[in-house]
């Protein structure tokens, strides 16, 4: 039951993240909340860190797209450069290298090198996100395809169909993203 919650309210949030709604924000919170749970009794302990991460980052997000939300509500994308989403990729990465090496040397940790970089990449993309880039869904969609797999693989079924249904609005969150950045979607002065 708690799984089947949980994956619920992730599949609302996301939705409406992908809509670039605000009320995403409080609703991704509660999914986290919920999914930390979840994780802790599979002893996939990065990702239940990572849902301790993603509150921080909802946190922030929520109070960021508030700022930047327009007069009728809408919020605009930011650009990111190459530079940016280099260095991002590569703290990603190493973050989730030695997440990996701590949760091999010192838990009971299933997959810790694959749970962690996964960990680290969906920082990235979670950060992204409350800074408006596009490239946010792009990482999501390639992150969510290894997730798939691996929550198959720990007997998550639930979860691994979540995942299927977050590629699909991952896409939905591209292409909306991507038209809301056109420069004929933009507000004129």
């Amino acid at each position: 039951m708690l799984e089947w919650s949980a994956a619920l309210c992730s599949i609302l949030g996301v939705w409406l993240m992908a809509q670039r709604r605000l009320v995403a924000w409080p609703v991704g919170l509660v999914s986290v909340a919920l999914y930390a749970l979840v994780f802790a009794e599979a002893k996939l302990y990065s990702d239940t860190l990572l849902q301790l991460a993603f509150a921080v980052f909802l946190t922030y997000g929520w109070i960021n797209w508030r700022r930047h939300a327009a007069d009728e509500g809408a919020i605009h994308i930011a650009p990111l450069s190459r530079g940016k989403l280099l260095r991002d990729l590569a703290i990603g990465l190493c973050g989730g290298l030695a997440l990996g090496a701590g949760m091999h040397l010192f838990t009971d940790a299933s997959l810790p090198w694959l749970d962690a970089v996964l960990t680290g990449l969906s920082l990235v993309a979670q950060w992204w996100q409350a800074r408006r880039h596009v490239a946010t869904w792009w990482l999501w969609i390639a992150v969510d395809v290894i997730y798939v797999g691996t929550y198959l693989f720990k007997s998550l079924h639930v979860t691994a169909a979540l995942y299927v249904l977050f590629l699909g609005l991952a896409v939905l969150g591209l292409r909306a993203w991507r038209a809301a950045a056109r420069p004929s979607a933009l507000p004129t002065s």
